[in-house]
């Protein structure tokens, strides 16, 4: 699928991944709808555009159905058309063991990472099979595929769209839309302080990171070759090897450096 005159809605659009997301894709000759809870923060991607009358900005919560259910129609009105969903939009929680998270911690970390990304996809889904070729991107996340102790509800998460996100690809297989699920590694972003939660002190160890510029390239990558999945980071693609070769080693590996981190008793 080519990006030029091609038009995208991109959530979580008002920084970190989904922001250089929508950069790119305007790079690319896309035009771009950007969703986001924070409007200062959608404004500012736009103003860091070449070309900012490419982009549309949307103040919407994705876990406020009747908002999402609202959003193609504003998206149509603003650009005519639609042929892409993006779906960045996505928190951490604390980092602690699964039983000292509360209730409402949980239902919050569902809610925006695997209940918002379905809501848009159902959303969207009708437009985007009216067209010739289109795209829908899932955000997953390395945690989908790879335990990482003191993160197992994000992992949850992340592991429900992975599975959500690869049956959709199997039940489209014979339409014009192609399904891409996107698993990060640890990426230079902010998503901590996004979350409002605190970031974990790595006791000065030097953490491999992927930029977000770089992480955005290879997204708008995989929608070009309509991947069935694309893996980005280093830490990723090795951890990834390494739990399929000897999964269980791969898992003591991880506890231990997360117990080192975390101080579990």
């Amino acid at each position: 699928m080519q990006i030029r005159n091609k038009v995208f809605v991109v959530t979580g659009g008002g920084n970190g991944i989904g922001r250089q997301v929508a950069l790119e894709l305007a790079r690319r000759g896309g035009r771009v709808a950007i969703v986001d809870l924070n409007a200062d923060g959608l404004e500012q991607t736009r103003s860091l555009a070449a070309t900012p009358t490419a982009f549309s900005t949307h103040v919407v919560n994705v876990t406020d159905k009747a908002s999402v259910d609202a959003l193609p129609e504003q998206v149509i009105e603003a650009h005519g058309q639609i042929d892409g969903l993006i779906n960045v939009a996505g928190i951490i929680h604390r980092f602690v063991p699964i039983s000292e998270l509360s209730l409402d911690e949980v239902t919050r970390i569902f809610d925006i990472n695997f209940w918002g990304t379905v809501s848009t996809t159902l959303a969207f889904l009708p437009h985007l099979r009216k067209r010739a070729e289109a795209s829908i991107v899932n955000i997953s996340s390395l945690s989908a595929l790879v335990a990482f102790a003191g993160q197992g509800f994000y992992g949850a998460t992340k592991g429900a769209v992975k599975q959500f996100s690869e049956a959709l690809y199997e039940e489209l297989l014979d339409t014009g839309v192609s399904v891409t699920t996107v698993f990060p590694g640890n990426i230079s972003t902010n998503i901590s302080g996004n979350s409002g939660v605190a970031m974990i002190d790595a006791g000065g160890r030097k953490v491999r990171a992927t930029t977000p510029e770089e992480t955005a390239r290879q997204i708008v990558d995989a929608v070009i070759a309509g991947s069935f999945r694309a893996i980005i980071g280093s830490d990723a693609k090795t951890l990834d090897r390494l739990t399929r070769l000897a999964p269980a080693q791969a898992a003591r590996i991880i506890a231990a450096q997360m117990k080192s981190v975390l101080k579990y008793p």
